[in-house]
């Protein structure tokens, strides 16, 4: 099986055993405690269920300034988007002080780590900006990953932790969340050796379900990850409930069994377009995946990257040897009326901008408000019908 980033096994942050878990808790109720923001807290999450293996914790100023420029942290690690733990406000907090890490996204605030603090440091606004803008391309304050980045705060707090709680992804989504851990060993009971992982924050519609049929016909895969995330998105996506929904049915009605696993992780989506690519290949070699498809336009917003920037970056900027995980490049994928199936649209021949089936994708957002599904050759009947009653009551209660 593939080895994880930087290791040979995954690195176990989170506290597995029941009892030991309840005694860190109320261990962790006398520590001096921080209320983290959402991506600190994604973070801790991805780092508890080994998707950023091998990181222990949160990384300190040098590392991510180092990051943020090359790539790689200062022992040289390969790291393509800095891990932090910014704050607004550190109280008293101080280097060597042991603390608790509260969670912003659960009523409460329940703990959901603690943490060994190996720097307390103070980041200017200026170092802020020159990491957004090596992150995400843009200090447009329009791109929603530059707008959160830079309003995380100015202080920095990194250090190794120890995760005791997932948030509420396990509680949420407690048949699709999964760990690192948990997928590799669902791979290896399935028996799969080629795997493919499909990176999603959308449901998935024809074209997407076809690119991943693609994907592994042409790589002779044993099966595929469909991978969600199941974080923080910007207004007007669609929620991790609804879209669940969408891919298990288009999963269970159109694929065969034992081809494809639904899956979903725990992070906010950063909108950071290729670094972000390069983040998604090393979560998914962490989590057993041999290939992951990087497709047009791959965790981008808006115009802010060029539409296979995401798959250029991984031959420029990620040398040689520094994933295992191999990258499936694909062109954006559309339903041919000339051919009667969906094809990747550089590949059909004798071919014009008619002969595709293409909507915006507010276009389809009208058409599912009215209650009016797209063409069953743009999106599967079950999957609209799942739409059509999101958007219908997201609707009514405008």
């Amino acid at each position: 099986m593939i080895k994880p980033h930087g290791s040979t096994t995954l690195n176990n942050l989170y506290v597995d055993n029941a009892q030991d878990r309840k005694d860190a808790l109320k261990r962790a109720e006398t520590l001096p405690s921080l209320l983290l923001n959402s991506a600190a807290a994604a973070n801790a999450v991805m780092l508890g269920a080994g998707y950023f293996n091998p990181l222990t914790g949160y990384m300190n100023l040098e590392d991510a300034l180092s990051v943020a420029e090359t790539l790689h942290t200062k022992s040289g690690l390969f790291w393509p988007v800095p891990v932090l733990n910014l704050t607004n406000d550190a109280g008293s907090i101080k280097v060597g002080d042991e603390i608790a890490l509260r969670d912003p996204n659960t009523a409460g605030n329940p703990i959901m780590a603690t943490m060994i603090v190996e720097t307390v440091e103070a980041v200017s606004n200026e170092q802020l900006e020159t990491m957004a803008q090596q992150i995400f391309g843009t200090l447009d304050p329009n791109h929603p990953g530059v707008a959160t980045f830079l309003n995380l705060g100015n202080t920095l707090l990194s250090g190794a932790i120890q995760v005791l709680s997932y948030s509420y992804f396990k509680t949420d989504f407690p048949e699709t969340f999964q760990t690192a851990r948990e997928i590799r060993d669902e791979i290896k009971q399935r028996g799969w050796e080629t795997v493919v992982a499909f990176q999603t924050r959308n449901p998935m519609h024809r074209a997407h379900e076809e690119l991943c049929r693609m994907a592994m016909e042409r790589l002779e895969a044993d099966g595929c990850v469909v991978h969600m995330l199941l974080g923080k998105l910007k207004a007007g996506d669609i929620p991790a409930d609804v879209r669940d929904a969408c891919i298990r049915k288009m999963v269970d009605v159109y694929f065969p069994a034992n081809s494809v696993m639904v899956s979903g992780y725990g992070f906010d989506m950063l909108y950071a377009g290729p670094r972000e690519a390069v983040l998604h290949a090393v979560f998914r070699q962490n989590m057993g995946a041999t290939h992951l498809i990087v497709g047009r336009d791959h965790a981008g917003v808006g115009d802010y990257y060029g539409a296979f920037d995401a798959q250029t970056i991984f031959d420029e900027q990620v040398p040689q040897g520094a994933l295992e995980i191999e990258i499936f490049k694909a062109d954006h994928t559309a339903y041919s009326t000339k051919l009667g199936r969906v094809v990747m649209m550089n590949e059909a021949e004798d071919h014009s901008k008619e002969d595709f089936i293409l909507l915006s994708g507010t276009k389809v957002r009208e058409m599912l408000g009215n209650g009016i599904a797209p063409p069953p050759e743009f999106s599967r009947p079950e999957v609209a019908e799942i739409l059509i009653k999101h958007y219908q009551l997201e609707d009514s209660q405008a």
